[in-house]
């Protein structure tokens, strides 16, 4: 029964690690780049939500939402400062600009909201489905059903609208996309802000799963939604989708063979694994150089 419950705490953690991959995944779409801010993107629009609840006393579902909304901000702000400028410059240039923001994002959430850990409020009470002799937190169900949600919706985004089909297209060949008409930089900035958004709204769904939060967990958000988009495919949605899943069991079943102390590890050893056996992931196309 341990591992079984272990089991499901796997898939609904990487249901979370699925939907801030897909955004790790669309953010690398449409700028064809790997980014080190996005964790502390989602960091800080996760503690907007939460002082605008916790504190504020806003209601939980408005305060997500605004939280969301000056989270799309701060997309707009990253790609101003880090990307726009430097488009058609060396990509190193734009990689380093993101560390250094990430640097500057992390140090400005610790001023605003403080260093210390913070207890997000347990939003269901302890309400369990119960099958058989075994009992599901009703949270971890919601959690679950919100993530297909919002993957559904960005399946239906990308493929039935015309925002989505240039996302598409961008993803595949810039200039191509360029000469057929496709306003490159508006798309880039739209593409890079819904990323951060689904990326926020996981952190806040792993917030809600561990009931806690804190200012400097920003790097292993990113490296966890890195780890699980390169494991599927970097250039691949449904393969980040199933990156997070495996990765999150993986992670949840080694926590019941050995201990928690365990757990961030094996991101590290799955991520040198299929860069090394399979750099393009078990459903990307190969990038070229």
């Amino acid at each position: 029964m341990f591992y079984i419950e272990q089991l499901f705490n796997g898939i609904t953690q990487g249901s979370i690690y699925a939907l801030m991959a897909i955004g790790y995944s669309l953010i690398f779409g449409t700028l064809g780049l790997v980014t080190f801010v996005y964790g502390e993107v989602v960091v800080f629009g996760v503690f907007v939500g939460y002082y605008l609840y916790a504190v504020m006393g806003l209601n939980f579902g408005l305060a997500l939402a605004l939280g969301l909304v000056v989270t799309w901000g701060v997309g707009i702000i990253v790609d101003k400062v880090c990307y726009e400028k430097f488009r058609n410059a060396p990509r190193l240039i734009m990689l380093i600009t993101t560390i250094g923001f990430a640097i500057f994002l992390k140090s400005s959430t610790q001023i605003v909201f403080g260093t210390q850990q913070r207890n997000m409020p347990d939003i269901l009470g302890h309400v369990f489905l119960n099958i058989g002799t075994f009992r599901i937190p009703f949270i971890q169900i919601l959690i679950i059903l919100a993530c297909i949600f919002f993957i559904v919706g960005l399946q239906l985004l990308l493929y039935r609208t015309r925002i989505g089909t240039a996302l598409r297209a961008l993803s595949m060949d810039k200039d191509a996309a360029f000469l057929v008409g496709v306003d490159v930089d508006k798309v880039i900035k739209f593409g890079h802000s819904l990323g951060c958004v689904l990326g926020v709204f996981g952190g806040v769904l792993l917030g809600v799963f561990y009931n806690a939060i804190n200012p400097i967990m920003g790097p292993n958000i990113g490296l966890k939604a890195f780890t699980a988009t390169v494991l599927g495919g970097i250039t691949s949605i449904p393969g980040a989708v199933i990156g997070g899943l495996i990765l999150g069991v993986m992670e949840n079943l080694t926590v019941a063979v050995y201990s928690a102390g365990y757990r961030d590890i094996i991101a590290f050893i799955i991520l040198i694994t299929v860069l090394v056996i399979r750099p393009s992931g078990l459903f990307g196309r190969k990038l070229e150089s």
